[in-house]
């Protein structure tokens, strides 16, 4: 992750794999049709480089987050008819409920 510095911008044309002051963080984020949540997770790392823990984000509220897999929900609730030809869809492909669910005692 690259943060700009307060009271400046970000500047976008460096990746932030390329970054020198990059951050690592694992993202996590939640989306429902009407809500997006954020937590940004800063990666702790031993001397030797090995992962540690996860810290707190100490840093500026996360009220836009762009991305790859950001915002990716459809605006409305699909209906009735589309949800059964995903389903269909989905059972053609080998992707079944219980599948989905997966087996509680392998956790």
């Amino acid at each position: 992750m690259k943060m700009a510095k307060p009271g400046e911008t970000l500047d976008v044309s460096e990746p932030p794999s390329e970054a020198f002051d990059r951050r690592e963080v694992v993202a996590l984020t939640g989306e429902t049709v009407t809500q997006a949540t954020q937590l940004l997770l800063p990666i702790i790392r031993i001397d030797a480089g090995g992962f540690f823990g996860f810290g707190e984000h100490v840093g500026p509220q996360l009220d836009k987050f762009e991305g790859r897999f950001a915002y990716m929900p459809p605006p409305k609730r699909p209906n009735a008819e589309s949800r059964e030809m995903a389903r269909v869809l989905l059972a053609a492909m080998g992707v079944t409920e219980d599948r989905l669910c997966g087996d509680a005692g392998r956790n």
